[in-house]
């Protein structure tokens, strides 16, 4: 097994890091790393916009619940950006440009390569003995979020990155079997049974971990979360407001 494997299989989400910042030489390799990740076209459509900031931190902290925002060495936020491709282009080209950019398609490979960018920096934290982990709840401190960031349309700020020096190592939460990831020619039609297992595998993770026990399982959780009636209507207005009308 060679370096980068071991690093990617030794991933675990660090939330706790000592009062250490991160150095320039560390931020420009992850934003380097983040780089080079593939995009469809080289259309690269996604900005990182490093907060140094603290008081913006802590207010970014605060809406989204997460103490590692403020705590952290240095914290990333990752964003879908199809302005930036538009800057050259006239008046009446961008206006056309912005109805085609409204399609389902380019905000979903703008995500998709943001995700990729992500996911290059995060293990390239990892592989430099660090920690970090993905914030998807900055979602919470949306619309101020946009307005404290000054961000134009078809920008939007898609999930959070701390990295840090790690003060903690905690226990690793089991994966879905890969047999219940990985199909060969068609989707599996028997999986219940599958999950079912992962389910009491969860579970028993739970039960005996360090901190934050809990009585859970995989399934009960995500069934809790969808059988009600949740108020994300707010988030599509949102999205529709930055110029992605999703047709």
């Amino acid at each position: 097994m060679n370096e980068v494997m071991q690093v990617i299989r030794q991933h675990r989400s660090i939330r706790k890091f000592k009062n250490i910042p991160l150095t320039g030489e560390q931020i420009e390799a992850i934003v380097d790393a983040a780089q080079m990740a593939p995009t469809s076209a080289h259309m690269q459509p996604f900005s990182i916009i490093g907060v140094t900031d603290q008081e913006l931190r802590k207010k970014i902290a605060v809406h989204s619940k997460n103490p590692s925002i403020e705590e952290c060495g240095y914290f990333f936020i990752f964003c879908v950006d199809l302005h930036r491709m538009m800057l050259a282009a006239g008046p009446d080209q961008q206006e056309k440009m912005g109805r085609n950019l409204s399609f389902s398609y380019f905000y979903q490979t703008a995500v998709l390569s943001a995700a990729l960018a992500l996911q290059n920096a995060n293990v390239t934290a990892e592989s430099m003995g660090l920690g970090a982990v993905i914030i998807g709840g900055i979602n919470e401190a949306l619309p101020a979020l946009d307005e404290w960031l000054d961000l134009p349309d078809f920008v939007i700020p898609l999930v959070g990155l701390a990295v840090g020096v790690p003060d903690e190592f905690p226990e690793q939460k089991p994966r879905l079997p890969r047999s219940a990831v990985f199909f060969e020619n068609r989707y599996d039609p028997d999986l219940k049974a599958k999950v079912e297992r992962y389910d009491r595998e969860i579970e028993e993770y739970y039960d005996a971990r360090t901190n934050n026990k809990q009585k859970a399982t995989w399934s009960g959780k995500f069934i809790a979360m969808l059988d009600k009636d949740l108020p994300l209507g707010g988030y599509t207005e949102y999205v529709k407001s930055k110029g992605f009308d999703l047709k």
